[in-house]
């Protein structure tokens, strides 16, 4: 009976031993049993850690190729006319070569506005839709949508273009922009005979972009329609409560 009692608190000693050595000791241990799986799990992370350099690396490296061609796209405009006119498919080039990266936004952009310039209202919508399909969520989301709302403007889609413009101003107020879109949609109400709307939104421009082209432009365009409609004039305002009271007893005098 005593040699079976004492196996167990042997075997327990042993495991107790076990237990207080070194953590290095404990790990080596580890590893010399399970060394073949340490192995593969050290290539598998290994490898990983290569594959994520290699995406990164070529990312960037395909980032600084579509800066350098977007660059030398927009130098190419100052050799002369010709040149000039080219740059819309050379952006449209840089834009299909680097769909994902910051430049080739940039360039289909810029294509767009060229096109604009050309007086291809059609194909300049075309390729701002074409901006805001492929790159959501992208800074100059705004500029595209803008763009859109001028493309309907210029070919005469008054009523998609209006819409466009508030829609435009909705999503963004803030944007540098926005009194140029606001000027647009006012023209918009003015050709109309939506009058009223159009006083109030060249005030709205006038008011939010003070001591510049644009809001001097709206300005002179206010005081246009204020001459040609007097009925336009907005009424003055009614005099506070405080000057009724200092002039009450004056007016008990009388």
């Amino acid at each position: 009976m005593t040699q079976i009692m004492t196996r167990p608190v042997q075997s327990k000693n042993m495991e107790s031993n076990v237990a207080q050595l070194p953590l290095s000791d404990r790990l080596w241990d580890w590893f010399e049993t399970y060394k073949r799986q340490a192995f593969l799990v050290t290539v598998i992370v290994v490898l990983a850690g290569l594959v994520v350099w290699f995406v990164i690396w070529q990312k960037e490296s395909k980032q600084v190729d579509a800066g350098t061609a977007l660059s030398q796209v927009a130098a190419s405009q100052i050799d002369g006319a010709a040149a000039r006119g080219n740059s819309v498919k050379g952006y449209l080039k840089v834009a299909r070569d680097y769909p994902n990266s910051m430049s080739g936004a940039r360039a289909l952009l810029l294509a767009a506005g060229g096109l604009f310039a050309e007086g291809k209202y059609a194909e300049s919508q075309a390729q701002f839709e074409r901006f805001v399909h492929e790159f959501q969520g992208n800074p100059f989301m705004g500029q595209a949508q803008f763009g859109i709302a001028s493309c309907l403007d210029a070919q005469g889609k008054t009523d998609q273009a209006a819409t466009a413009y508030k829609d435009l101003i909705t999503r963004h107020p803030n944007e540098n922009f926005v009194p140029q879109a606001k000027f647009a949609l006012a023209r918009i109400y003015e050709a109309q005979n939506k009058l009223e709307q159009a006083r109030d939104s060249y005030q709205d421009v006038e008011r939010s972009a003070p001591f510049t082209s644009i809001g001097n432009e709206a300005g002179v365009r206010l005081e246009e329609l204020i001459s040609k409609y007097p009925m336009l004039e907005p009424a003055p305002p009614p005099p506070s409560s405080s000057i009724l009271t200092n002039l009450a007893p004056l007016l008990e005098k009388k």
